[in-house]
């Protein structure tokens, strides 16, 4: 989920000491995009909520069962860098039934949650099916119930087995067989999921996990100011982005490939940062990734928590707790109209459909979560309605979990998992959501 960028100020004074950082290059759209843009019938607003695999799932397995996985954020766990490994999740897996009948309850339209890739591959070559075979239940369920599934193939976690935590200089996305290794898991999972399964997210943020695994050092592989490697990265998860799109396509030609990246609203600070060397460098933590997977992209997902001032003062003051009634409790600066000029930047750079994959507040307030809920649909409603192509908006998230290093500190959830039942028990942020969803009033002819 969610990219702080707390660490980022080491690779931001890297940076300033050797001069300016250029802005993003200008983008061009095809000549044919708005027409391909209405030929993409999607049909009414999406209303939605997403979820992450590692973050909800229990494991479902005891150790020393063949099927028995672990992730490279379990080994992270091991090494004290992660404050709870991936066996601590709100059930989702075994209790899956549950997470339904709550999205049923709110009403939403449509539901992103991902596939744990150490799970059906537990080891190289060596598939779980009745695992696969559960995911494909799951997204059946789901239609079932009337709730279009969104399926996102990489949610931040890599099998244990691309990952050596005695070498780190080939691991995750610069393992020398994860391209490889990554088409095989594609084409297993969406020729099981593909009678169910339209819309895919072939990766989770893969701008926010590049910044943090081999910048600031704060996810895996845990690689601090490493930028030759950053940019390789970069390139390798781009290509297997978009190898990922193809496989989608030929298995199923209607399907719809959905990006999501981290898009936080950036603000220029020329006092704190006169060369703009902060701002550029944030800018192109936002679009450089997108740059590159842009051709194959039906719908650009937005993933927008917070504005923050590009300076490096403000990295250094980022992330310091609910201090204010501004702030969440990751630290984050509330700004409702940063996701007005976030929907604007990626509108005016690339003229695609756009949803909001992830919007949310950490808070026990549940007032404060509430309006803060309410003030950022309203500005996903300005911009639909001064003609930015928005098809949906998904509120982070379902019910409490864990944030990835963080622990179980931010409380993110609509609704709170019964410990003894596994019931998702309604916040009273699910009722306002289900409200709103009735209301709807999100429906511009665009989306048929």
């Amino acid at each position: 989920m969610k990219n702080h960028f707390l660490t980022a100020a080491s690779l931001i004074g890297a940076l300033a000491l050797t001069g300016c950082v250029t802005p993003p290059a200008k983008y061009k759209p095809a000549p044919d995009q708005e027409a391909r843009n209405k030929a993409l019938n999607t049909g009414k607003f999406w209303w939605g909520t997403s979820t992450s695999s590692f973050q909800n799932e229990d494991r479902g397995v005891k150790e020393g069962d063949p099927n028995y996985f672990r992730t490279d954020w379990d080994v992270f766990a091991d090494e004290g860098k992660a404050a709870v490994k991936g066996d601590a999740g709100t059930f989702s897996w075994t209790n899956f039934d549950k997470d339904v009948a709550a999205l049923k309850k709110i009403g939403v339209s449509h539901f992103r949650f991902s596939i744990e890739w150490a799970r059906v591959e537990p080891k190289k070559g060596q598939f779980n099916e009745a695992a696969i075979r559960q995911y494909a239940e799951m997204a059946r369920k789901l239609k079932a119930a009337g709730i279009e599934p969104i399926v996102t193939l990489w949610h931040f976690t890599f099998p244990d087995w691309l990952y050596n935590r005695y070498d780190k200089r080939e691991v995750n996305f610069l393992h020398p067989d994860v391209q490889k290794e990554w088409e095989v898991y594609v084409t297993k999972m969406v020729g099981a999921l593909k009678p169910y399964v339209r819309y895919w997210v072939p990766q989770n943020e893969p701008n926010g996990a590049l910044q943090l695994g081999w910048i600031a050092g704060h996810w895996p592989p845990g690689i601090l100011l490493s930028p030759f490697k950053y940019k390789r990265a970069m390139r390798v998860c781009a290509d297997m982005f978009i190898d990922a799109a193809h496989i989608i396509k030929k298995e199923r030609p209607d399907a719809v490939i959905m990006s999501v990246h981290s898009l936080p609203n950036w603000r220029p600070n020329r006092w704190q940062d006169p060369t703009l060397c902060t701002y550029n460098t944030m800018r192109r933590q936002n679009f450089d990734n997108l740059d590159m997977i842009q051709s194959v992209v039906d719908i650009i997902g937005i993933n927008y928590y917070y504005t923050q001032d590009a300076s490096i003062r403000s990295f250094l003051n980022h992330g310091q707790g609910e201090k204010s009634s501004n702030y969440t409790q990751m630290g984050w600066e509330i700004e409702p109209e940063g996701i007005y000029q976030v929907i604007k930047q990626i509108g005016d750079r690339y003229h695609k459909p756009m949803f909001i994959s992830e919007n949310g507040i950490g808070t026990k307030n549940e007032q404060k979560k509430i309006k803060y809920l309410r003030d950022h649909i309203n500005q996903v409603r300005r911009a639909d309605a001064e003609g930015y192509d928005m098809r949906g908006y998904f509120a982070w998230t379902l019910v409490d979990n864990f944030e990835w290093t963080e622990g179980y500190v931010p409380n993110f959830g609509l609704t709170v998992m019964d410990p003894k039942t596994k019931d998702r028990v309604f916040e009273p942020s699910a009722a306002f959501f289900q409200n709103v969803i009735r209301a709807g009033n999100l429906t511009p002819s665009t989306k048929n």
